[in-house]
């Protein structure tokens, strides 16, 4: 856990007085690190608010020389900015905004050959879950690939505020139906409009269900990012509570 040259079940048993490495493979071989395990683990310990979010991220474990391992499979993977062999994980964390601090509190593996279930299927599981545990939140932080009309139009029913970017290709409708939809990257914005976002309905959601829109700036590239929060008409604070998800990326990559 703590060497990066040697890790073997062996070089572990030599650091622990009493621990043989018969008894690290048996562990490896025969336990289960569940997602109930972990929540097991994580609940005493997890601080709650009201004010909590929910943070959906996935993340690539690179198993780029590996033949033999279940879930291997070709896919995206963020940190490498391409397509790598490797083990997909969805995660669900709690971040405590009043504390600054973060916690995993579920996770799942993506494996559709053996499973069936896409990443989305895995959110919507998750999220279910920890509705039936009772945690407090009230946001739900997102990326591009979990902005589908279906997730958004859940968490709006369930009376959750959502962040989330979105495509530059993603139709909209700033009209109020007068004209057709059109993509984010081909609306026009005033001075006000940048500051204070735009209202705008998404196609394929939810008749009266409006988002405010946002165009700014990461990175010096433009995004767009959208929440259900009408009462939000600042883009600096939506980028703000928005970036609280990569924020804790860049913790958890600090940390690892």
């Amino acid at each position: 856990m703590s060497s990066t040259n040697n890790y073997t079940a062996t070089h572990l048993s030599e650091h622990y007085d009493g621990l043989s490495h018969d008894s690290v493979t048996r562990f490896l071989r025969d336990k289960q690190l569940s997602p109930s395990l972990l929540w097991k683990k994580v609940q005493p310990i997890l601080i709650q608010d009201e004010q909590g979010c929910l943070i959906v991220d996935d993340s690539v474990m690179d198993k780029s020389h590996s033949f033999k391992i279940d879930g291997v499979q070709k896919q995206y993977s963020g940190n490498a900015h391409g397509i790598i062999k490797g083990i997909g994980v969805v995660n669900l964390l709690y971040y405590n905004p009043i504390l600054n601090r973060y916690w995993l509190i579920d996770f799942r593996i993506y494996d559709m050959e053996k499973d069936g279930k896409s990443k989305l299927d895995h959110t919507n599981e998750m999220l279910s879950l920890a509705n039936e545990r009772g945690l407090l939140y009230s946001t739900v932080l997102m990326d591009t690939w979990y902005a589908t009309s279906q997730m958004m139009v859940r968490l709006h029913n369930e009376g959750k505020i959502f962040y989330c970017p979105i495509k530059v290709n993603r139709h909209v409708d700033e009209s109020g139906g007068k004209y057709p939809y059109q993509s984010v990257e081909k609306l026009t914005w005033t001075e006000e409009e940048l500051k204070c976002g735009k209202r705008v309905k998404i196609k394929n959601t939810s008749k009266n269900m409006k988002v405010q829109l946002f165009r700014v700036t990461i990175s010096n590239r433009t995004e767009y990012l959208i929440t259900n929060d009408l009462s939000q008409v600042s883009a600096e604070e939506a980028l703000e509570k928005s970036s609280f998800r990569w924020k804790i990326e860049q913790l958890h990559r600090e940390e690892k």
